[in-house]
């Protein structure tokens, strides 16, 4: 199985879209992108996307309605997968390591006992 592609920083932000509303035109994302590009660029960042695979489109009329193929919990999957790898040398650990201890992460006791029993769990299954 071939890893996906990475995506751009806009194509993310247009994937983050879709997902949020589930389908949109291409002026509904250029809505609600933030510092947006012009409609042409939204409208071929959206071709490129649905020729890699990631959205899909319908015709409603003229207009063209995409949504992504994949799941949001798949993507995000792919992206934590992606980001592990480029950011961390793939340690999990490191990843782990750099949210408990960042002062911009404030983490609740709450956080922490939920994160501590899926460690367990984790530990529990051999995984």
């Amino acid at each position: 199985m071939t890893k996906p592609d990475p995506l751009t920083r806009r194509e993310r932000e247009i994937m983050d879209i879709l997902h949020r509303r589930g389908r949109a035109t291409a002026h509904e994302v250029l809505e609600d992108l933030a510092d947006p590009p012009s409609y042409s660029s939204v409208r071929t960042f959206l071709r490129l996307l649905e020729e890699r695979g990631h959205v899909r489109h319908e015709q409603d009329g003229p207009r063209y309605v995409y949504a992504p193929t994949v799941a949001r919990r798949q993507a995000q999957r792919s992206a934590l997968a992606h980001l592990v790898d480029t950011f961390f040398d793939g340690s999990v650990e490191e990843v782990v390591a750099a949210l408990v201890d960042s002062p911009k992460v404030k983490l609740s006791p709450d956080e922490l006992d939920r994160i501590a029993a899926l460690v367990a769990k984790a530990k529990k299954e051999g995984r």
